[in-house]
């Protein structure tokens, strides 16, 4: 049994911060709230997001396990005005998720679970850098690296206390550092990753650029970027496995 009522533009939030990734996922029904954690086809980047059930005008679930076609699901969540709200209930006979807005019916066949791809573990990093920035700065960022090249350097200079970004492409290069007092906090250590800047493109279309974004990292390892969605009421962590530069 699954009845919630939610806000359209939580649920494009949240829909948005998988969708980026991946085309389809599980999404587990839990009594507190909504869990969905999944990995893009390369193994590349990961998602793993939590939505309170606070964050609905009402939730009911007994538990469960539903697989859903984002893009489906975000094309009939658009068709929402932000203030409005959107009533999802599963039909548990013909596995399928009912929609109602404001007067239009959706019904949306789901997918067999068993038939998406395997829910990655979070690996257990303790990483030594750690950074919390605004969600208009990653954006900056990415946007001046996406100008010169397709990898971008994110580090953290200890000694300097400062966090960097660096991208050198073939004739141009970008340099980007904020310093403690630019940054929200800063833990400093020694770090200094690659990584594919589609990824991080792609990530960076669902961080709201005034979430506060904790950032964590280290040298030739993967970065874990947390920000809150809904007011507080839900939570996303993006992980992105870094390019090893081979001497």
């Amino acid at each position: 049994m699954f009845n919630a009522i939610v806000s359209a533009d939580t649920l494009r939030t949240t829909l948005d911060s998988v969708s980026v990734l991946v085309d389809e996922c599980k999404i587990h029904l839990n009594e507190d709230g909504i869990e969905i954690r999944a990995v893009d086809p390369a193994n590349v980047g990961m998602v793993d997001l939590s939505l309170s059930a606070e964050a609905f005008e009402s939730y009911e679930t007994d538990g469960g396990l539903i697989g859903v076609n984002l893009s489906r699901l975000e094309d009939i969540a658009g068709m929402a005005g932000s203030d409005q709200l959107v009533h999802l209930e599963l039909d548990e006979e013909t596995r399928k998720l009912h929609i109602q807005i404001d007067g239009l019916e959706y019904t949306l066949a789901l997918i067999d679970p068993d038939s998406i791809r395997q829910e990655p573990d979070l690996p257990d990093l303790d990483l030594p850098a750690n950074v919390v920035i605004e969600g208009r700065d990653i954006d900056r960022a990415v946007k001046a690296a996406d100008m010169v090249s397709d990898h971008i350097a994110l580090g953290v200079d200890d000694a300097d206390e400062l966090f960097y970004v660096d991208a050198e492409g073939d004739t141009d290069d970008v340099h980007f550092e904020l310093d403690r007092e630019d940054l929200i906090d800063l833990t400093p250590g020694n770090a200094r990753s690659l990584f594919s800047l589609d990824y991080l493109k792609d990530m960076n279309k669902a961080i709201p650029k005034d979430a506060e974004v904790s950032m964590e990292l280290g040298e030739e390892f993967p970065v874990k970027m947390h920000f809150d969605i809904a007011e507080g009421q839900g939570k996303v962590t993006f992980m992105l496995a870094p390019r090893i530069q081979s001497d």
